[in-house]
């Protein structure tokens, strides 16, 4: 071979070696299949078979990532004050003090893909209320109630599942939790 011709065969040898590391490195930066996802979550109140409340939550995020819902109020709770100088009867009274405390519903959601079209879904459910909220005003001295709960399953796209019920032993009311997961595409 003359020299030329080997320098032109080294080049094209280069060329083509540096199109084929250029090809792998595009290949490795490719960004990875997202899979996004839709998790509806039904909190309901029965009355024995009575419904009562349905309240759904829809939560969207992509396989292998966290969805988080903050939802409620902050109520004013009096807390009233003892008055330490006893027998000043011409003292006014001390005022009340005034707390706030957080109701509503707080869910925390992650996913994480399986094989065969199956994912498996974190949920945290926490939903408290105040008791008796069905009447109008909120009671001076207001109950509160609570319901948490924290679970994983495993769901197919659109697939629904009872993710837990309880019976709160006040009321004899039962809250039943109901998660769907949907492929979104």
């Amino acid at each position: 071979m003359t020299r030329p011709l080997q320098t032109t065969v080294f080049v094209l040898m280069f060329a083509l070696a540096s199109t084929a590391l250029v090809r792998t490195q595009e290949k490795e930066k490719a960004p990875a299949t997202v899979t996004p996802l839709k998790v509806q979550v039904v909190i309901a109140r029965y009355q024995g078979e009575k419904k009562i409340s349905s309240m759904p939550y829809l939560l969207t995020m992509n396989v292998g990532q966290h969805s988080n819902l903050r939802m409620g109020t902050q109520i004013p709770v009096s807390r009233t004050s003892v008055d330490s100088r006893p027998g000043d009867s011409k003292a006014p009274p001390p005022p009340d003090a005034i707390q706030y405390r957080d109701v509503g519903t707080n869910i925390d959601c992650s996913a994480t893909a399986l094989d065969d079209g199956r994912f498996q879904v974190g949920i945290s459910v926490d939903d408290s209320s105040v008791y008796g909220d069905e009447q109008a005003g909120i009671p001076k001295n207001p109950s509160f109630r609570s319901f948490r709960t924290v679970n994983s399953m495993v769901l197919r796209n659109g697939e629904t599942f009872q993710f837990t019920a309880a019976t709160d032993k006040v009321t004899g009311e039962t809250v039943r939790v109901d998660v769907t997961l949907t492929v979104l595409k």
